[in-house]
């Protein structure tokens, strides 16, 4: 939250995590700033992220070949900041799930 200024829209899932108190408390102290939309149980195509994580293993890293872990961790990585200077895809990825107007 220290790097984006303004209010924020955060969209999850009910994994416990979100649900557990710590972060029900987070939340409740930064109601001004911070607003929260829960998905249903199991709807991934309503979530964002499973459309740039299926553009990230189709299109990114769908042919890519490693010997080790540590060399699919790094162009993983390198492939989401690509994909994070490209906001029409971060976009598309809203739209195709019905969330951007």
């Amino acid at each position: 939250m220290r790097h984006l200024p303004g209010p924020l829209l955060v969209v999850w899932d009910g994994a416990p995590i979100h649900r557990s108190a710590l972060v029900r408390d987070f939340v409740a102290t930064q109601a001004t700033r911070l607003v929260v939309e829960r998905l249903p149980a199991y709807a991934p195509e309503l979530n964002p992220v499973e459309y740039v994580w299926a553009h990230l293993k189709e299109h990114e890293l769908g042919n890519l070949i490693v010997r080790h872990a540590y060399e699919l961790d790094h162009q993983a990585t390198r492939a989401l900041r690509r994909m994070r200077r490209r906001p029409s895809l971060i976009r598309a990825c809203w739209k195709q799930a019905d969330l951007w107007p």
